[in-house]
């Protein structure tokens, strides 16, 4: 699934394409992709002669600005959606959901192989939060001033979940996923079968300085190679070379040499250094 750096670079990537984008036709090639109210009729209603404007992105969700009467497109890729950008006409492959062209003939183009992506219309008189509920269970930003090791001190007090496992909540913190918990974990010497109500608040501080600065290193990557995950040009990103312990399983550790572990954890691949996470 695309984590908080692939969707970020896919959020990049629709701001820079779609300046100006005003929609003339929307087609819905597999209703269930649309997740609000009214179902494909009122989402081809809403969209259709609007200008997509800002885009946003918040946790794993993104979300574009309609002008000039208002409301709000949103989308969230889950496992394998992906945007495409067509600048001529071309016929679609069997795993596209929503088709959207301007005046021109240009086309953007969702595709998912999964089919658990989604996208939704909020109208104008709506709050946000009200449509795309998914959102008001998110917790902070990794790169707000909120995600703090004080924060996390205070959301994690007596709990007995492993740190991985908490890591991955998105009440906890918004975006990071199975990849980059791996890789913080590996990069503050914590290891993932760690009781997060142990945690020191030193411990938590480096832990959240590890989670910035792997998102921010793969973002710069343009997100993982790990995954189904493509930009608009079909391109995936570069991080996968540079992962410390992710999928390296068996691998010596680039730090020390140990053989890197991998074990199920909460229904996910957790791969660590023994020694360096000991």
């Amino acid at each position: 699934m695309p984590e908080l750096p692939e969707v970020e670079t896919v959020r990049r990537g629709l701001a820079d394409r779609l300046v100006d984008f005003k929609i003339a036709q929307v087609e819905v090639c597999r209703p269930r992709a649309i997740a609000s109210p009214g179902g494909p009729e009122a989402f081809v209603h809403g969209l259709c002669g609007a200008t997509v404007g800002d885009w946003q992105r918040r946790g794993k969700y993104l979300m574009a600005s309609l002008n000039p009467h208002g409301g709000v497109w949103g989308v969230h890729l889950r496992m394998t959606g992906q945007f495409q950008w067509h600048e001529q006409p071309t016929d679609p492959c069997p795993h596209t959901r929503v088709r959207l062209w301007n005046a021109a003939d240009q086309e953007l183009r969702f595709v998912d192989v999964r089919s658990f992506g989604e996208m939704w219309w909020v109208p104008p008189d709506q709050a946000v939060e009200d449509v795309i509920s998914g959102l008001t269970r998110l917790g902070p930003e990794p790169f707000s001033p909120e995600f703090s090791a004080a924060y996390l001190k205070h959301k994690l007090k007596g709990s007995s979940r492993p740190i991985k496992t908490a890591l991955l909540d998105q009440a906890l913190v918004a975006g990071a996923g199975n990849i980059y918990a791996d890789e913080c974990l590996f990069a503050s010497g914590i290891a993932p079968f760690t009781p997060s109500g142990q945690l020191k608040l030193d411990q938590l501080e480096k832990l959240r300085d590890a989670l910035v600065n792997v998102l921010t290193i793969s973002i710069g990557a343009g997100g993982t190679t790990f995954s189904d995950f493509r930009d608009l040009e079909g391109v995936n990103g570069n991080y996968g070379g540079q992962a410390w312990v992710y999928r390296r399983g068996g691998e010596p550790c680039r730090s020390c040499g140990t053989p890197i572990s991998r074990e199920k954890l909460s229904g996910r691949s957790t791969h660590w250094c023994p020694q360096c996470q000991g």
